[in-house]
């Protein structure tokens, strides 16, 4: 006999994935997957004082914001993640240590400690498994009607960073496929509101591009990830002038 795992969500909790414009005409497809701090109702606190929580290694600030300025500019579909990333980061494969961290930069994380792969599997089971499956079903329904998806993922990063600071504003990664990402960067060089550069604050090597192999070059699809210095988009002005100067890097690459 098996026994069902448990449940971590609950019907108070709602669904993990969020989505909008569903059916919005652009090829862009736009994911967030640190777009939350939220914790589920059966984890508590993690163990973590609020200020923590509210903090960079909980989520991506200001980066939910900035992906729905760019699905509304461009009439793009948006998915992401509506829990934190503590419980679950969905830009991590299930096998990875920061999947589940147990510490993140300096902070240890009491509630990830020394999890078993029962509870591993329950937590990849509630949060990633079904957040890359709707990924994955519209890819699917949006090939059947014959519309192309180009997978953008928008991410913040911090400017402070293991008591180093950032000079990167901007950042423009891509794994193996740069088709989307050298175009943007060209774009970036002619209009050079932020400093942009490749592949930073982090890169490949940092297994950050999980959803660009997941959804994008499994797929052959054009793909990049976006990252943006958090302390630039930590109000509605920031995050609104951000998303015009992303949305107009995107349109430009795609019509060049």
């Amino acid at each position: 006999m098996v026994l069902a795992r448990p449940k971590i969500l609950s019907e108070a909790d709602g669904d993990c994935v969020g989505m909008e414009r569903v059916d919005g005409r652009s090829p862009v497809l736009i994911v967030c997957e640190h777009a939350s701090n939220a914790l589920p109702a059966s984890f508590g606190d993690l163990g973590l004082p609020d200020e923590v929580l509210s903090s960079h290694i909980a989520w991506d600030p200001g980066a939910l914001a900035v992906a729905r300025g760019i699905s509304e500019g461009l009439d793009a579909t948006l998915v992401y993640q509506r829990f934190s990333r503590l419980i679950y980061d969905c830009n991590r494969p299930p096998s990875s240590p920061g999947a589940m961290p147990e510490t993140s930069e300096i902070y240890a994380i009491p509630g990830n400690k020394d999890l078993s792969a029962e509870e591993r599997l329950t937590r990849t089971d509630a949060l990633y498994v079904p957040f890359h499956d709707a990924i994955r079903g519209l890819i699917r329904d949006r090939r059947a009607r014959g519309q192309d998806s180009i997978i953008v993922t928008v991410h913040s990063f911090t400017p402070v960073y293991h008591g180093r600071e950032r000079a990167v504003e901007l950042g423009i990664l891509h794994d193996e496929d740069s088709r989307l990402a050298d175009r943007m960067l060209a774009a970036a060089t002619e209009a050079p509101l932020y400093r942009t550069e490749r592949n930073q604050p982090y890169g490949p090597e940092d297994g950050v591009t999980h959803t660009l192999i997941l959804h994008g070059l499994s797929n052959g699809l054009r793909n990049v990830m976006i990252e943006v210095r958090n302390d630039l988009v930590a109000d509605d002005v920031g995050q609104g002038v951000m998303a015009d100067y992303l949305k107009g890097l995107i349109q430009q690459s795609l019509d060049a």
